[in-house]
């Protein structure tokens, strides 16, 4: 299992790719990532991996690829609740959430509840 750390790296990753999804990241997007780190202990680092994305400017499929892998290589965790609510707000922030972002949110659910039955099915 890898350390929190880069879990909250994916955070950051996750947050940029949901925010870029629709083609930009718009200043509602940054204030209501801004707001809902507002008091999480881990902040700093989320909006760190946050903007290195941001300032690479990368397609938001590689990113969210990237971060989906982080996820999955640390494991089942409570933090992932989190993580779905932080994406539907940003998504939601600017002008609603379009096809292009609710798709990358179903995704997420859906990569990683797989990812885990399978490693459930392994051992069991």
């Amino acid at each position: 299992m890898a350390d929190k750390d880069r879990l909250y790296d994916a955070i950051g990753e996750l947050a940029y790719a949901i925010a870029k999804a629709d083609g930009l990241i718009d200043g509602d997007e940054i204030g209501k990532l801004t707001e809902i780190l507002e008091q999480h202990p881990w902040a700093s680092n989320i909006k760190w991996s946050f903007n290195y994305e941001w300032l690479r400017d990368e397609p938001a499929e590689e990113i969210y690829k990237k971060a989906i892998n982080r996820c999955m290589d640390y494991g089942p965790t409570k933090e992932y609740d989190e993580i779905l609510d932080l994406l539907n707000q940003i998504a939601a922030a600017s002008n609603g959430v379009d096809e292009s972002e609710q798709k990358m949110i179903d995704s997420f659910s859906n990569d990683l509840i797989k990812k885990f039955q399978k490693d459930v099915e392994r051992i069991a």
